[in-house]
């Protein structure tokens, strides 16, 4: 059976718990590969929401594993928090494994990513503050706190003395903040222990045991492929690889055992924090198409504000470069295309084809950051459509001029829009070719 990589196209917040719901039964495990708390999502199960931040979204569903890998930071207050919130609502959340070599985030890291990022002031890479940047570091650095650090009182002891020798410097001399006590630290991690325990794992041997047995393993990344440590809008970008390469090494399944690369893309295009964006509608004035007045109505008709932080986010129109670019470096066999239904009611949809950058064409995303800083959306405009879309369930169901919108967006983006969302629902969601 297959292993499945699902990952966001742009730049995260794309509705990939639409994908994970459209699979939902037939997934054995869902796999958390990257990233930390700051991977906000949300979920419609029935008449129910859960915003969850750092468990996968298939927690939500009955028989399916859900799993937390080595790739991953945890805040284990964060962990526990989402667990006991998750239980008051009835979800049965003992089947979650996490791995023992899953780095942890400590109360340090959260306090040097928030002075950190205000003592950068203008020149913010627009964080979280959850720590994740600062826990990558230490595991790059190889002073991290692995998870099954936390059983043994004296490893775990000297690790944290080290880290805070070199932290409380940190915090003293350059950012005028109190020292940090090592049994401060110690003394809250211990306390998670005897609940930890029975949930750790060697999460790599599982997963590999679990597709030689024949189950369906589905990874889920968190953030998105333009958020990418490597191949995303760098430096505005995260602490981990969320593209389809990352599910590899944040798992310990070998490449050759994926199957399928699906990636979530909206119909338009979103944006929290700072970094370029080249169809960020900010214009003040002029055709309302191309306005910040067109942005915030689809600020306001996606409910476009982060799962994690609370923050508006910044909105645009679609960028097939970037879908093509996404295709590119992830391998996508499937887009699963969201929010087509934000959409309905507009005369026109502009879709960025190209770039201008100070007056040269480029067709594909810039290698340059530069470049694409300055970048200038080239745009072809599609006619839009009035019909609610939101009861659809075939391809057929939707409006000629919503079809024409979804192939075009195909012909662009590299590869096949196998479903299409069109409503918050989870059964809000057409599909033209089977995931799995």
């Amino acid at each position: 059976m297959p292993a499945i990589v699902l990952i966001g196209a742009q730049w995260g917040d794309e509705g990939k718990g639409k994908a994970t719901d459209l699979l939902g039964d037939r997934v054995d495990y869902v796999v958390k590969f990257n990233g930390g708390n700051n991977a906000g999502h949300t979920v419609v199960v029935g008449d129910q929401k859960y915003a969850l931040h750092l468990l996968p979204s298939g927690i939500l569903s009955p028989g399916v594993v859900p799993v937390i890998a080595n790739g991953v930071v945890v805040d284990i207050e964060v962990l526990f928090s989402e667990l006991e919130a998750l239980s008051a609502r009835g979800v049965d959340v003992s089947k979650l494994l996490v791995s023992a070599n899953a780095h942890v985030i400590t109360q340090y890291h959260r306090t040097i990513d928030k002075v950190t990022e205000r003592f950068l002031g203008k020149r913010q890479i627009g964080t979280t503050g959850r720590g994740i940047g600062p826990a990558y570091a230490d595991k790059i650095n190889r002073v991290g706190i692995r998870i099954q650090d936390l059983f043994d009182e004296n490893i775990l002891r000297q690790k944290v003395e080290g880290a805070l020798d070199q932290k409380n410097h940190l915090l003293l001399k350059v950012y005028n903040r109190r020292a940090i006590a090592v049994d401060e630290v110690v003394d809250d991690l211990l306390s998670y222990v005897d609940r930890l325990r029975p949930m750790v794992a060697d999460t790599a041997l599982v997963l590999n045991q679990a597709l030689d047995a024949g189950k369906t393993v589905l990874f889920e990344g968190g953030q998105a492929t333009m958020l990418d440590v490597d191949h995303g809008t760098y430096p505005f970008v995260t602490s981990s690889n969320a593209t389809s390469g990352g599910a590899a090494t944040g798992s310990g399944v070998a490449p050759n055992r994926f199957d399928r690369v699906i990636a979530v893309v909206k119909a338009y295009t979103t944006r929290v924090g700072a970094g370029p964006f080249p169809t960020e509608l900010l214009d003040r004035e002029g055709d309302w198409t191309y306005t910040a007045e067109a942005g915030e109505f689809l600020r306001s008709a996606g409910f476009e504000f982060g799962t994690t932080t609370g923050r508006p986010r910044r909105t645009g129109w679609y960028d097939a470069p970037i879908a093509r670019y996404a295709a590119r470096i992830n391998g996508v066999t499937d887009f699963v295309l969201t929010k087509l239904d934000v959409l309905t009611g507009l005369e026109r949809i502009p879709v960025c084809v190209a770039y201008d950058v100070d007056g040269t064409r480029f067709d594909e995303v810039p290698v340059n950051q530069s470049d694409f800083h300055h970048a200038k959306p080239i745009y072809e405009e599609l006619p839009g459509w009035s019909e609610d879309i939101t009861g659809a369930r075939s391809f057929s169901d939707l409006p000629k001029a919503a079809q024409d919108y979804v192939l075009a967006l195909e012909e662009m983006s590299g590869s096949r829009m196998s479903a299409i969302g069109v409503g918050p629902g989870r059964d809000a969601i057409v599909v033209r070719h089977d995931l799995l």
